[in-house]
């Protein structure tokens, strides 16, 4: 299961140092392996990152490593795992060298990449090596004490700028580093199974662990593609208790007889949206022992009705995994069975999840998206929305009403009492100086707009012009790929008529509209690629920078999917960038790098560096705008002048010559109106639009193929 940690690692008695501080985007000499003055840097913000040991070959030290490898081994940062087994040092080293040698098969990993991979990664049982590291991730067996050890030996030989970390999956920070005496630099950063391809990490501070450490680290994790949440310190943490909670839910069902286990994991997968089910995923990662332990742990630190119950306890007593349906097998359960245990877990995943945020340990933000993106669950609170909050409660009370130790959290009755569904943000918002830095937050689906991103646009833009601390805001998007990789193509499905495909695009073009109104001055920050919609909503700010390194930076993909932009792209582009310019990129949609969106006038300043950077100039210019000292470069609202009477001829491929009629008209006559009139006209012919074959070819094309397959228009 991609979402359960890798439980178990081999054990490490012992040291290991390290040296230094960093992290970054600053590249120093490089000579040797192990000649310090050598080596090649990653500087980040103040700490530069030579070297990097993980202690631990077990079941996640090596993919930890591979990860690091993948990120850091191009810019000559070296990766030393450490292990006293020289058994578990063969081991990993093989995994890792398969893993990578399947990426460069399939294309994932060029051969000079996958060499530097290979090259950047050290095993070893000499822990001397790791003793002028920089930051190290100790990967070892979930044992207190063997931790305990393991750091105190590394605070003897280690500078004092050395950032320690432990991949526990449940022992709080104060624990693991009460021996530690400058506790400032160390805390939790768990990973999840596999650790390599798992996007989540949780970062969990312990009560003295710096600040700016754990700030930095999180913008570190998001810089190299990792999706951090930060989590507060308690045992198991936040994602930990719901897997391993729900897998007592499933337990309890086939302990007490309503179903065996295969019936329960075949129901579980429908219930909460599981790829495999709770007994298949304990097999797959052999949790059996760490959740047996975890669970009787969680009795006194979370609450009595976690406990490892008889039927895991003989499992793990007889070495025994659980019997799970087959690949493909199709398992048929009675439908009054099915919904007995569907109820079930479903009140022990609201309950869970629930209790959670309301002791403070996540908030319902963090673990909607991190329920869903780490353990492949349905998202909680969005699932309770869409059931409705009245009816998840009801499902808790019931759980409650036969296992009278599990909790009914009361945020989940406040919301119930009324159906009052949970305020969900897909925007997160952070103020600074004055300014509302917005970032979009949806990394499994690349930051796409959906209806709520549209509707929280409008509310978050409303609520900034009213809000007197604030003078300027930035506009950006969460992690390295995607400022906003465009509207959700799920919600262009939906479309089955003219008049619902204008509303729609009048609906959009509204939430932009907003940001484009604003009061204060809005600055776009492309930390990634904006196509159709995102490249819309970056059109309607003030003025847009990029990271300069971005070679796909903007892109109106539309006609890929037979459709015309629907919020503003035909009325924006063209008056920010010109029409010969635009109509090209409109009708062919060919992205453009961020090196071609500034010579084009699309981007007006470019900033070398990573996110962060990227985010503190957008700052800067921010304030500078809201300053007057600067000045901005928003969408003209008058008509454009010396519009052509018609449009080149283009080669279009594959592409729907219909749309391409209907927009060459779009683009020409609303530049002869004022961008007012221009957008309604837009959302005019985005309804003519759908009237098309096309329109149905496109979409379904897509979505059953894919963004990379070409669709078979008929042009009609």
């Amino acid at each position: 299961m991609r979402g359960l940690q890798g439980r178990i690692a081999a054990p490490i008695p012992g040291a290991c140092p390290l040296w230094g501080g960093g992290t970054g985007g600053m590249i120093l000499a490089r000579k040797s392996f192990f000649d310090q003055e050598s080596i090649m840097a990653f500087a980040f913000h103040g700490r530069a990152i030579n070297k990097i040991g993980v202690i631990g070959s077990g079941q996640i030290g090596p993919d930890i490593a591979l990860y690091f490898s993948k990120v850091f081994s191009r810019q000559g940062v070296k990766i030393v795992v450490v292990d006293i087994s020289e058994e578990a040092l063969a081991k990993g080293k093989a995994k890792l060298h398969k893993k990578i040698d399947k990426g460069r098969e399939t294309g994932a990993f060029s051969e000079d990449w996958a060499a530097a991979m290979k090259e950047a990664v050290t095993f070893a049982s000499d822990y001397d090596l790791v003793n002028d590291a920089d930051f190290i991730v100790e990967a070892a067996t979930e044992d207190k004490e063997l931790k305990g050890r393991i750091f105190a030996d590394l605070e003897g030989r280690c500078g004092p700028e050395t950032i320690f970390a432990s991949n526990s999956s449940h022992l709080e920070p104060e624990r693991i580093f009460e021996g530690i005496s400058k506790k400032d630099r160390c805390l939790v950063i768990h990973y999840f199974f596999p650790a390599e391809r798992n996007p989540l990490v949780e970062i969990v501070p312990a009560r003295e662990t710096s600040t700016e450490i754990t700030s930095w680290l999180m913008d570190l994790y998001e810089s190299i593609g990792k999706v951090p949440i930060q989590v507060g310190s308690r045992y198991g943490y936040a994602i930990d208790p719901v897997f391993e909670g729900v897998f007592l839910a499933a337990a309890l069902l086939a302990q007490e007889g309503v179903a065996d286990t295969k019936e329960i994991d075949a129901v579980a997968t429908k219930a909460l949206g599981l790829t495999v089910g709770p007994f298949t995923a304990m097999n797959l990662t052999g949790g059996n022992p760490i959740t047996n332990v975890g669970l009787d742990h969680y009795t006194s630190r979370i609450n009595a009705w976690y406990h490892s119950p008889e039927i895991l306890k003989k499992a793990v007593a007889e070495g025994r995994k659980w019997e799970v349906p087959g690949r493909g097998e199709k398992v048929e359960v009675d439908p009054a069975k099915a919904t007995r245990i569907t109820e079930a877990l479903q009140g022990a995943f609201f309950g869970i999840c629930s209790e959670i945020v309301e002791a403070g340990i996540s908030s319902v933000d963090d673990m909607n998206m991190a329920v869903e993106l780490g353990l492949d669950m349905r998202a909680p609170f969005g699932f309770m929305n869409k059931l409705g909050t009245a009816e998840a409660l009801r499902l808790v009370e019931a759980y409650h009403a036969k296992y009278p130790d599990f909790p009914v959290p009361q945020l989940l009755k406040d919301k119930g009492a009324s159906n009052e569904p949970f305020v969900i943000r897909s925007i997160m918002r952070t103020d600074r100086e004055g300014v509302a830095v917005l970032k979009i937050r949806r990394p499994k689906v690349l930051n796409a707009l959906n209806q709520e991103v549209f509707d929280e646009i409008r509310e978050t833009f409303d609520a900034l012009n009213e809000d007197p601390s604030i003078e300027a805001v930035v506009l950006t998007g969460f992690g390295v790929k995607a400022f906003v990789s465009g509207a959700d193509v799920k919600f262009l499905a939906k479309i089955e008529t003219p008049e619902q495909a204008e509303a729609t695009s009048l609906d959009s073009q509204d939430a932009i509209n907003r940001v484009e109104a604003c009061k204060k001055p809005v600055v776009c920050a492309y930390n990634g690629l904006a196509f159709g919609g995102g490249n819309e909503l970056a059109m309607g700010c003030h003025f847009r920078i990029a990271r300069s390194d971005l070679k796909v930076l903007a892109a109106q993909p539309e006609p890929n999917l037979g459709i015309i932009p629907g919020a503003g792209g035909t009325q924006r582009l063209p008056r920010l960038i010109g029409i010969d310019q635009a109509q090209e990129l409109l009708r062919t949609g060919r992205p453009v790098s961020a090196t071609t969106a500034k010579e084009l006038g699309l981007v007006q300043e470019l900033v070398d560096g990573d996110l962060v950077a990227l985010r503190e100039r957008a700052v800067e210019l921010a304030k500078a705008l809201a300053a007057g000292t600067m000045k901005a470069h928003k969408t003209p609202q008058e008509p454009m002048t010396e519009v052509p009477e018609s449009l080149p001829e283009l080669d279009l491929g594959h592409l729907s010559k219909a749309v391409d009629r209907i927009l060459c008209e779009t683009i020409l006559e609303g530049a002869r109106l004022t961008l007012a009139e221009g957008l309604k006209l837009e959302a005019k012919a985005f309804g003519e639009v759908c009237k098309l074959k096309d329109f149905r070819i496109g979409v379904e094309n897509f979505l059953t193929n894919g963004p990379r397959s070409r669709a078979d228009f008929v042009h009609a």
